[in-house]
């Protein structure tokens, strides 16, 4: 079966239980004049920056890095016949849903049967997402993260029963145990996937939703977004207040000197290390995550799993850790640091505890350390990194619910890297500060706080940890001491997965500093890729650039992979900016074939798309070379895909969706950065809307 996608989450099958298993499943920001002082709980937003100032007695700035300065197809279009078929087997699916439906309410709860019969209490959305629910494109939708109406009905279904529910007085055990058999009963997930899910999400999504005073269409508009419709809620539209320094004037960025000296850096991101991955057992199963022991036994040769991972929705085993790691060890001697932006434990979202969670941690951290003895590593938090996954409560949550838990233990594996003076920052809301050289600071965020699948956010999106207050303070003080700044992070500020309000404050952020950061970097797509960020008042002059590191985790369909980066290095016209990168794959397929992975440079960026640096600018080029040139952008795509030998075919819709996400530093806002876009590339491809109507139509079945 083809499969159109095109950004892949690691949130994974969460929504999927929330959203169909929903189906049963802030503090002021301060005034301009106050904004360096202390506010919120009395915490402070430079989070002791000072100390990192301070003079040793040759006069130098102490800093984190002491470099080697190294130079170093979908199917075919249906025909009006087929298309009349699948709406009749459409429309019967539905009835039938309904009348299934109606027939579990009644089962599982006298009060809701009698309510179904008067017409009293339920919600009128519930009653009409009954009628128009298909559950297995939801599944699909949510999985890669390219939502329509059928996932925001879906949401709102779940959301309006849950709300019900709630009003009528049940409890969260209540609530639990009926959502638990709704999943079972519609065939969402295994048993015991079901009963995990609900298990673990059932008492804080609860807990939130008893808090709020918002409907189901704000809800789902919050969570889902774009394809939920924009909902205004002044509750979660807010902005960060800006320092009143005027911005420097913009000087055109000037490309690295070539020949002068540069950093090696390596880029590790979704590692998604499964400790109980077992080669031979099942590959093919029915739950979120495979090839493991309580899979059994693979039926065929055909679905068993490999000895080094698998195409299908499996994580990655130890020894392809251990043997990437020691590749990268020996092929890359000369590494000077090291990015690592999160998702470290297994896909298995429904079992997960906060000390087996704890426990991938710590083992990691331990093994990089063994690695890559006195390089320097700056960690970035996933989202996979907590449990639940995606629940990352703000500071003010302080009872059984609260983060602390995770952020302390982080605060104490990322100190084998960083100073303490960053302890405050890291225990707050697991972000920070380090200065790398003179001149050049990294600073690494916790993208959780913009992820609209953290519900936590429902009660207040404001800011969460005043994050991007601090970071703004970040850079101000950045801007005025001369230094560049390269941001990490998880989630891509540009993607599907970050809050609309969350993505335009920091879009803005960039916009303001642009001469001041030089590099973002991110992971969580699984896919080798970038964002572009333009001038908010010009949208012909690009900015900045976020790049998007390939996943260590073949999960799934993809190959194993990771970048290496130089960095324009120590020198006295130094950019800090990005000279070139590599990324490296393992070809799965035959390293299970024959036993012996072999790890290879799959493209250097210059070299393959002949860029002539890599600034902004030239991205923006080959950005709209892709959109016109048809062998080019089927290089890219298989770059895109790490050279996976089961990538799907890419037709005209998915090549706009694809070109979109690497315009889209902002995201929720397609129609703005996109539309000119897409118009070309419908021009050069002649889809008109009758193709647009029969490809839907193919793509919902």
């Amino acid at each position: 079966m083809l499969r159109l996608r095109l950004r892949r989450p690691c949130y994974c099958h969460l929504v999927s239980i929330l959203l169909v298993v929903s189906i049963t499943t802030g503090s002021p920001i301060p005034s301009s004049s106050e904004w360096t002082e202390s506010y919120e709980d009395d915490w402070d937003v430079t989070g002791g920056r000072s100390g990192w100032y301070t003079v040793l007695s040759n006069g130098s700035v102490p800093a984190v890095l002491m470099p080697r300065n190294h130079s170093h197809d979908l199917p075919p279009t249906p025909s009006p016949e087929q298309i009349r078929q699948m709406e009749e087997d459409t429309h019967r699916q539905f009835e039938l849903l309904k009348i299934n439906y109606t027939r579990l309410l009644d089962e599982l709860d006298t009060e809701l049967k009698e309510d179904l019969r008067s017409g009293r209490h339920l919600p009128r959305i519930v009653d009409k997402a009954l009628r128009l629910f298909n559950l297995k494109q939801v599944v699909q939708e949510v999985e890669t993260s390219v939502m329509s109406k059928v996932s925001c009905t879906a949401c709102k279904a779940g959301v309006g029963l849950l709300q019900h529910y709630i009003r009528v007085g049940k409890t969260r055990d209540d609530i639990v145990k009926i959502t638990y058999q709704f999943c079972v009963s519609l065939n969402i997930q295994p048993a015991r996937v079901c009963e995990g899910i609900t298990e673990l999400f059932g008492g804080e999504v609860v807990y939130v939703l008893k808090r709020i005073n918002l409907g189901a269409e704000e809800i789902c508009s919050f969570v889902i977004g774009d394809a939920c419709g924009d909902v205004y809620n002044p509750y979660h539209e807010w902005k960060v207040i800006f320092p009143p320094v005027p911005k420097p004037v913009v000087t055109p960025p000037a490309a690295p000197t070539p020949g002068a000296p540069t950093f090696k850096v390596l880029h590790l991101s979704d590692t998604h290390f499964d400790p109980y991955y077992q080669e031979g057992t099942n590959a093919d199963c029915k739950e979120p995550l495979c090839c493991r022991l309580t899979n059994g036994p693979a039926r065929s040769p055909q679905t068993a799993a490999g000895r080094w991972g698998d195409y299908r929705k499996c994580d990655t085993p130890k020894q392809t850790v251990d043997h990437m790691l020691q590749h990268i060890s020996s092929t890359h001697p000369d590494i000077d640091y090291i990015l690592w932006t999160g998702d470290l434990p297994p896909h298995d979202v429904w079992n997960q505890t906060r000390e087996e969670n704890l426990m991938v941690l710590k083992e990691t951290v331990a093994q990089l350390t063994e690695t890559f003895p006195g390089i320097p590593i700056f960690p970035a938090l996933g989202n996979h990194e907590s449990a639940p996954v995606n629940s990352f409560p703000p500071p003010f949550i302080q009872n059984d619910f609260a983060i602390s838990w995770l952020y302390d233990e982080v605060d104490d594996q990322w100190r084998h890297w960083l100073p303490s003076s960053v302890s405050n920052t890291v225990r707050r809301g697991a972000f920070y500060s380090v200065l790398v050289r003179p001149g050049f600071r990294v600073i690494s965020l916790n993208m959780n706080y913009c992820n609209n699948k953290n519900w936590w956010l429902l009660l207040n999106s404001t800011d969460p940890a005043k994050e991007l207050q601090w970071f703004i303070y970040e850079l101000q003080s950045a801007e005025f001491s001369g230094e560049k700044v390269h941001v990490i992070g998880h989630i891509p500020p540009g993607h599907s997965d970050c809050l609309k309000v969350w993505s335009r404050n920091y879009y803005h952020i960039i916009n303001r500093y642009e001469s001041t950061i030089a590099a973002q970097f991110f992971g969580h797509t699984h896919f080798d890729e970038f964002e572009l960020f333009y001038d908010r008042n010009d949208l012909s002059r690009v900015t900045n650039i976020a790049y998007v590191g390939p996943s260590v985790t073949p999960y799934y369909d993809l190959n194993p992979g990771y970048r290496i980066y130089y960095i324009d290095g120590d020198h006295k016209a130094t950019t800090r900016a990005v000279v070139d990168h590599e990324t490296w794959v393992m070809n799965l397929k035959e390293a299970n074939l024959y036993n012996y992975p072999i790890w290879y440079q799959l493209y250097s960026t210059r070299s393959a798309y002949q860029m002539p640096s890599l600034l902004p600018q030239d991205w923006d080029n080959l950005l709209n070379k892709l959109a016109s040139d048809t062998k080019l952008f089927d290089l890219y795509y298989k770059h895109y895909w790490k050279n996976s030998p089961v990538r799907p075919p890419c037709d005209a819709e998915c090549k706009k969706r694809m070109l979109c996400d690497l315009r889209s530093g902002r995201s929720h806002d397609r129609k703005g950065l996109c539309q000119e876009l897409e118009s070309r590339i419908d021009a050069n491809t002649r889809t008109g809307w009758r193709a647009w109507i029969y490809n839907g139509l193919a793509l919902s079945f």
